[in-house]
């Protein structure tokens, strides 16, 4: 792998040296692995061993684990501090540093002269030792895919709570005498703080690591169900609603992050299948459980089934330690500092932490900077909301198609969703194919595109018009309802529910591997539009069902999608020119 630019020089790797754990093999398949040997770092004085980067790291693609948002990176460098290996356990600041990936970034003299100053002669940086029992790429392999299936689960328990009273929407209107559109804002609203949370919680993680926000966050969810399911009233019920979606979204801002602190990533393949998967199963699970929980026992259970399922996964968070590395070291040099009286151990986010202003700034105004001056973020944002907004529609207008037009009670309405859970896992299965072919692209070229991300979503966008279309055409009143005739609208899921994770997955690893040093802004950025449209979708796809007719309906939803169809065909084959003229996205 070629080094990102500005980095140090790298000597040839050595062939007598292990790597660090067994539990750290990329794959087993040599064609794959982009690193197969440790990469040696010079300039270590001395006579100390060189530190090593694991081969399950590639050091030109992001780190997720590395704090953008609260160290001043653009201003004085970044490192591989926390993804170094050193036998002593620490490495010179002095020649560490490079430049962030960004031309954003300060030139190199700067970091030079920072180097050069004082209060930075002789510090160490704290990195992990081989085999280090803290590390968490060193745990075992089952114990990492517990935690994986956790974080995944607790990110489908979110998204089944945004979705959950779409089982039975009619008795909240009786109960209530509000209309269907004020009952749709139960959904919307808690969609809204999805939106508003990972501002808070994703700067407050990396300062505090991930565990702390894993439970304070997350228990406060768990307990705000206990008002929506005994509201006396919609406003109580709506307020606590968004109340539980600005906690909840927590699971949505550290699942990612979580999954990259224990698969280092030239490793993570299914995982961040599971991940990409999970905020889409979580809405599709809902209304096939809630359909059957509202038919029978009515619709404050559903509630409280969602408050079941949201303390199970609670508790199950509360058990996972640490991950995030730069908690972890910097836990280890506070110890260091005080076992040996000496001030020069240190973490980079320690020497350099952002201001508490440029920290605001970063969270609060960067996104919508960069959604605004950057076409690549804003385009592929947009991709990103239609397909979850589509969703959304799903859980509206399935109603109207299977309830309306066949007669399906609200359990039999949900059932019908079964068809988007295959299509996700057929996606399951596809996307870690995907990824191989991304990792020998990488290993044949000699380096990593952002560009070579978007051939999973060249391939999911065609599904969603063509399920759309199968989804209008073939339901009431085109096609009577009779008989068996109910299968072509069911199945229209599978292609959606395919094209919408692939799509999801790639899209995604993209804006990461675009924004490499505004990982955080980029995402907060895409997280904000897709709430956005994910929480005006359910406002208005009743009213357009039934005054367009289901066939129209559907057709100009699927003309929408075909609209932005060529998105990701136009970033495949520009997008390298587009990155040249921007200042924020990675070198072309």
């Amino acid at each position: 792998m070629n080094s990102l630019p500005g980095s140090p020089s790298q000597s040839r790797p050595s062939p007598s040296l292990s790597r660090p754990s067994p539990s750290q093999q990329p794959s087993d398949d040599p064609s794959l692995d982009a690193s197969p040997t440790p990469t040696l770092r010079d300039g270590q004085p001395g006579g100390r061993r060189p530190s090593i980067i694991p081969p399950s790291h590639v050091t030109g693609s992001p780190d997720l684990s590395y704090p953008y948002q609260t160290t001043d990176a653009l201003r004085v460098g970044i490192t591989d501090e926390y993804r170094e290996i050193n036998e002593k356990g620490t490495v010179p600041l002095s020649g560490a540093l490079r430049r962030a990936p960004s031309r954003a970034a300060q030139e190199p003299a700067m970091v030079t002269d920072l180097e050069k100053g004082d209060r930075l002669k002789g510090i160490e940086l704290v990195v992990f030792k081989p085999n280090d029992p803290e590390d968490p790429r060193n745990w075992s392999n089952a114990y990492k895919w517990a935690v994986t299936v956790v974080v995944a689960m607790a990110v489908v328990s979110v998204a089944f709570g945004s979705a959950i009273v779409t089982g039975d929407f009619h008795d909240i209107e009786h109960q209530f005498g509000v209309s269907q559109t004020v009952v749709a804002l139960t959904v919307s609203v808690m969609v809204c703080g999805f939106g508003t949370g990972p501002l808070v919680w994703s700067p407050l993680s990396e300062l505090y690591g991930r565990r702390p926000l894993w439970i304070f966050p997350f228990w406060i969810y768990v307990i705000f169900n206990i008002p929506c399911a005994l509201a006396p009233n919609i406003g109580a019920l709506l307020s606590c609603r968004f109340i539980c979606g600005f906690f909840a979204s927590t699971a949505l801002t550290l699942a990612g992050g979580a999954i990259s602190d224990i698969w280092d990533n030239n490793e993570r393949g299914f995982a961040i299948a599971l991940f990409a998967a999970a905020p889409y199963g979580g809405p599709v699970l809902a209304p096939i459980v809630g359909g059957f929980v509202g038919e029978t026992v009515g619709w404050r259970w559903m509630l409280w089934v969602n408050m079941i399922f949201a303390g199970v996964m609670a508790t199950l968070l509360t058990l996972i330690p640490e991950t995030y590395a730069p908690v972890i070291l910097r836990k280890r040099a506070q110890k260091m500092r005080k076992e040996t009286g000496k001030d020069i151990y240190k973490t980079e986010q320690e020497l350099f932490l952002r201001p508490f202003g440029d920290l605001l700034l970063e969270t609060l105004v960067r996104p919508f900077e960069m959604l605004f001056t950057e076409p690549i973020l804003l385009l592929v944002s947009l991709y990103i909301s239609m397909i979850y907004g589509l969703l959304y529609a799903f859980f509206f207008s399935y109603p109207i198609i299977f309830g309306e037009g066949y007669g399906f009670n609200d359990g039999l309405v949900g059932l019908t969703f079964s068809s988007v859970l295959v299509g996700l896992g057929i996606a399951l299965l596809v996307t870690p194919l995907l990824e191989k072919r991304y990792l020998r692209q990488v290993a044949k070229k000699g380096k990593a595109e952002p560009e070579d991300r978007l051939p999973g979503m060249m391939i999911g966008a065609p599904w969603i018009p063509i399920s759309l279309f199968i989804f209008g055409w073939t339901s009431p009143p085109i096609v009577k309802a009779v008989g068996g005739h109910w299968v072509g609208p069911c199945m229209s899921g599978i292609p959606f529910g395919f094209g919408m994770v692939v799509v999801y997955s790639s899209a995604n690893a993209y804006l990461i591997d675009t924004f490499s040093a505004h990982v955080a802004s980029a995402l907060a950025a895409k997280t904000v539009v897709r709430s956005g449209l994910g929480a005006a979708m359910p406002l208005f796809v009743v009213p357009m069902f039934h005054n367009l007719s289901n066939e129209w309906g559907a057709s100009l939803l699927a003309f929408l999608s075909l609209a932005i169809l060529p998105i990701p065909y136009l970033f495949f084959f520009y997008g390298k020119s587009i990155r040249a003229r921007s200042k924020r996205a990675s070198a072309a």
